[in-house]
């Protein structure tokens, strides 16, 4: 019986919530999945609305927001990873949060999956409807190159006959996951408006190589690190047209972005209250996964004008008078995106850098060398670095050509913190990477600023 088994699961988040530790915590998930290794797949059965799983290297957590606030819009009842805990463990305790007797709380899941785990939750979960991204290099230390992830994501997408496929259509490592498959369900996102196309391949694009042949790529426009339109000259491999595609985008720097986005069902304009090409392309793959969920068009806009940044991703916090927007970069594509935005802001910027090597971040930080800090260089007033690495991100700022004389490293997160506010003129642009913008977050919520991500 399950029962049993998740009343000692609760006493574990009980007594974790207790530590300190956070109700976002993988440990009871884990406790309980070692009790009833099947616990995943008996909650989940339990949704009567069924479930929609993420997953990406890039951006899982602010589509999984979107795809949320879509499906409020309609009134579902989420069941939801929403504090970012993404692993199996992380899982089985959102279900464990959720489970009352033997009803849930809501009726629709929704996780958020880490791309090395998606197998292990996907074939518990059994969705309705599967969203896979992107895939950039990321964390090479922990999961080796993109083409083992792409191997074993089409592995997995082969197995799911009764699976929606929502895959982007621009990326050559993600496109034709499903295309050797005599299957329908599969559902393309990408965007048309070549306008946003940069002037050629940057040095952090990855998938340079067709996947059918091992050809080069030729590129007729590529919009973010190997996303764009390419097709192969040696075996007429293309990228698929999209279903879901964003047909005009306009961005407006740090504030957001304006994009018609255009489907089977007919077109909406939206004014995306995130900033970024990144995130045009997260709301492609959110409307396009909702509306596999059920969603009409009217929903999916109403959700994305009203979505608001998860944490981390682009809030800006009040702190001693002045702003804090918080970046995350923790790759050189997505590090690269928030430096184009960057870019595209007036005037001179006031930097808060923050690079940590922990394990969730990824041990190898060589990646910020392939990050094109050089383009926003001439607009940096002042720097501040910090995080287990700051002297490394210091040296990288300075060979992009930031006097050195304006950068600033201090290893206490606190002090340089507080050098980097009190230096500023109106508003910093803090760049953290992953666990450093956990701790960034924590240190607000200590002095009353924001609530913690577990509270």
């Amino acid at each position: 019986m399950l029962g049993p088994k998740l009343l000692t699961a609760r006493l574990v988040a009980r007594l974790t919530r207790l530590s300190g530790r956070g109700a976002g915590t993988s440990l009871p998930g884990k406790v309980l999945m070692r009790l009833e290794p099947s616990a995943i797949e008996q909650l989940s059965s339990r949704l009567d609305r069924g479930s929609a799983v993420i997953s990406a290297t890039n951006g899982k957590t602010t589509t999984a927001a979107m795809v949320a606030s879509i499906l409020e819009q309609g009134g579902s009842k989420l069941v939801h990873n929403s504090a970012g805990a993404n692993m199996s463990g992380g899982i089985a305790t959102t279900l464990l949060d959720a489970a009352h007797g033997s009803r849930m709380s809501g009726d629709t899941g929704l996780f958020e999956v880490d791309e090395f785990w998606l197998a292990d939750v996907v074939r518990q979960v059994h969705p309705k409807a599967l969203l896979l991204a992107n895939l950039f290099r990321d964390q090479l230390d922990r999961y080796g190159e993109l083409e083992a992830i792409a191997d074993r994501w089409k592995e997995l997408a082969s197995g799911l006959r009764s699976t929606r496929l929502i895959l982007n259509a621009d990326d050559p490592m993600v496109a034709g996951l499903g295309a050797d498959e005599a299957r329908t369900g599969i559902v393309h996102f990408g965007v048309e408006d070549t306008s946003m196309a940069l002037a050629g391949m940057q040095h952090a694009s990855d998938a340079k190589h067709c996947r059918v042949c091992g050809h080069l790529y030729r590129y007729d426009a590529v919009f973010l690190g190997h996303l764009g339109h390419y097709h192969c000259d040696n075996c007429g491999a293309t990228r698929p047209v999209p279903q879901v595609a964003a047909t005009s985008v306009v961005l407006d720097g740090v504030r957001g972005a304006r994009v018609t986005i255009s489907t089977p069902t007919g077109e909406i304009d939206v004014s995306l209250p995130l900033p970024g090409l990144y995130n045009v392309y997260n709301a492609l793959g959110a409307v396009a996964l909702a509306t596999a969920m059920g969603a009409t068009l009217k929903e999916s806009a109403a959700g994305l004008r009203a979505v608001r940044p998860a944490f981390g991703r682009a809030e800006t916090i009040k702190v001693e008078g002045r702003e804090l927007l918080l970046l995350l970069i923790k790759n050189p594509a997505g590090a690269n995106e928030v430096l184009r935005t960057l870019v595209l802001e007036d005037g001179q910027h006031d930097l808060f850098c923050v690079l940590n090597d922990k394990i969730a971040d990824g041990r190898d930080i060589s990646w910020i060398w392939d990050a094109d800090f050089e383009h926003l260089a001439p607009r940096v007033r002042r720097a501040v670095c910090s995080g287990t690495r700051a002297a490394e991100m210091g040296l990288r700022l300075k060979y992009a050509g930031i006097p050195e004389q304006s950068i600033v490293v201090i290893d206490s997160l606190p002090e340089a913190l507080d050098a980097a506010v009190a230096g500023s003129e109106q508003r910093v642009m803090a760049l953290p990477t992953y666990t450093a913008m956990l701790e960034l977050r924590e240190l607000l919520a200590s002095r009353g600023l924001v609530r913690g991500q577990f509270t």
